[in-house]
Formats: structure tokens, sequence, C-alpha cells
């Protein structure tokens, strides 16, 4: 399939996708996590989590914990936005924020070109290959340089396949699966067998 853009863009997965749950109320994405404190002010750093850095804009407003919070103020420093939020302001307050992710809902993710797809999207599809075989479902994405790496878990363990065009020939949202084509030896190679 030409132009298969696997590369994902924004956004890791859905909060509690280890567990398999989505957020009761709102389903959220994860565009950034807070790594610090930044002054005594209650300003905070970010690592940034999606491809939008403009997302961390005065008056935009984010979810931490459920909660929305409004960004006052944005400063950037070696690429990390340092954020002034609404409801933030001394040090103390900023610390209790450390590791926390910076969240949006859903349905305010920016729309994507044909062929790309969020984490979001993609966690929980059934992986098979085009000769019928039942991989496992996508359980974590792992991003990387080149390209990203789904980690499939299934009957036979858990397998690595890369999100490159060569391997993945189809995406099919609406149905949940995603048709791969395994290059000689990827399966044998990267797959770790469950005790």
């Amino acid at each position: 399939m030409s132009g298969l853009d696997l590369r994902l863009s924004d956004i890791t997965p859905l909060r509690n996708t280890e567990s398999g749950t989505e957020s009761p109320d709102l389903d959220f994405i994860t565009i950034g996590r807070i790594v610090a404190p930044w002054g005594v002010k209650g300003n905070v750093k970010v690592q940034i989590e999606t491809d939008f850095p403009q997302r961390f804009s005065p008056g935009e407003e984010v979810f931490i914990d459920g909660t929305p919070v409004t960004i006052v103020d944005v400063s950037w420093h070696r690429d990390r936005p340092i954020l002034k939020l609404s409801t933030i302001d001394c040090v103390e307050d900023a610390q209790q924020l450390r590791g926390k992710s910076l969240e949006i809902p859903q349905s305010q993710a920016q729309p994507l070109p044909e062929d790309h797809y969020y984490h979001f999207q993609l966690i929980g599809l059934e992986v098979r290959t085009t000769g019928g075989e039942h991989l496992g479902e996508v359980r974590e994405i792992l991003t990387g340089k080149s390209n990203d790496t789904y980690v499939v878990q299934g009957t036979e363990g858990e397998t690595l396949i890369p999100a490159i065009e060569d391997v993945v020939k189809s995406v099919n949202l609406e149905r949940g699966f995603i048709e791969i084509e395994p290059i000689a030896g990827l399966l044998e190679l990267n797959r770790k067998k469950t005790d």
C-alpha cells in the first residue's frame, strides 16, 4: 500500500491501557508529562508527547487527573515548554504535579492525513498475517527514531512488529485489525514466549 505512513503522530495511548480500561468520563489522550517544577512561582517543565507543540499556548485548556486547567503563560527552554498553569501558584503545588500527564479529550485530537494513526487508535487492535494467522492484540507502541514498533500480545507470547510499510499492509479501524506480511524470520526473531 503506497503512501502508508505508519510513523504515529501526536499522543500516546489512552490512560490505563495496561488494564484495558478507558477513563470513565471522557477518553483522554496525553500530550505531555510534567517532569519538574521550574522556579519558585509554580511553573512546571513539560516533556512533550505530541507532534503539535502549539497545544502549549496561553489560553489552551488541558486536563490533569481529569481536572481542567488553563495554560496562562509559556516559555521555552531547550525544546521543552515551561508552563504557568491557572491553578498552580507556588513551587510546593508544582512539586505535587511531578510525573502527572497533561491530557486533552480525544475529540480535540488534530485530524491526521489518510493512513496516519494515533497510538490510541491502534491499541487493542487485532494483528493478523495476510495468511490469516492471528498474532494477538497491540498492547503498546514503542516509539523509535526511524519507525515505531507494535508490542503484540498473543497466546504464544509477545511479538514485536516493526511499523514499516514493508510489513504492515493495512489498518482497518472499523473492523478492528492490522494486517501484516512478515518478512522471513520476523516472527521467530521477535517473539518472546510467555511461561
